[in-house]
């Protein structure tokens, strides 16, 4: 019998530094109010899939958005720091407009070579991707053949696609930033991982955090 585990990664609601364009790592901002809406549309999108663990970072955008999202499933939030977003060091709480100028080399490798990046006292993506690979390995383990949710960070859910399309970390800049409260869903087997749905947030539409910020455009 092949056993499938399946894996829905979901990023958390629109919190005040996506809205503020604000870099928040490793910093525990709160959900907005359009935020609370997504996560509540996301959790109904969600409400029909059968659902049999779901865990989140530590951080209050994720975890509200988890417990959201676990409600209509009877099941409590188990919570997993290592699904954290990137430790930013120096670069927490700065406007993302002020980055090019406090950190150039840094914020360079951020947009060109993401894979190479040294947060200025804080995370390589090299360490943040073994964090998140052990840590989704050890859950599908710990839940192999179940349905998980996982409920993250944008540069979370960016590497953890990374990793299940077979992509190595080099190619990180193939993989496309999702929308907050965005769904990609993989399924492991024993032929490995496949990609079966990448960033939806067709269950957003008018409360959309991209489709309302010029920034993005």
């Amino acid at each position: 019998m092949i056993v499938k585990t399946k894996l829905i990664f979901v990023r958390h609601g629109e919190a005040t530094g996506n809205i503020d364009r604000i870099f928040h790592g490793f910093t525990n901002s709160e959900l907005t109010k359009n935020g609370r809406m997504q996560a509540e549309r996301v959790a109904e999108r969600l409400s029909k899939e059968k659902i049999d663990y779901i865990c989140s970072s530590d951080l209050k955008r994720a975890y509200e958005t988890a417990c959201t999202i676990a409600k209509h499933h009877g099941l409590s939030v188990d919570i997993r720091p290592a699904f954290r977003e990137i430790n930013g060091g120096l670069w927490e709480n700065n406007p993302w407009d002020d980055l090019p100028n406090l950190f150039p080399e840094s914020y360079d490798l951020w947009i060109n070579e993401p894979h190479a990046l040294q947060m200025p006292e804080g995370e390589s993506m090299v360490g943040f991707f073994e964090r998140l690979r052990k840590e989704t390995e050890a859950v599908m383990r710990e839940h192999a053949g179940k349905t998980v949710c996982i409920v993250a960070h944008g540069t979370v859910v960016r590497v953890l696609n990374c990793y299940c399309v077979g992509k190595p970390l080099t190619q990180l800049n193939d993989i496309r930033w999702c929308d907050n409260a965005a769904i990609t869903v993989a399924e492991h087997g024993e032929e490995g991982f496949q990609l079966l749905v990448d960033g939806d947030n067709s269950h957003l539409s008018d409360i959309s955090t991209i489709a309302n910020q010029s920034w993005w455009k």
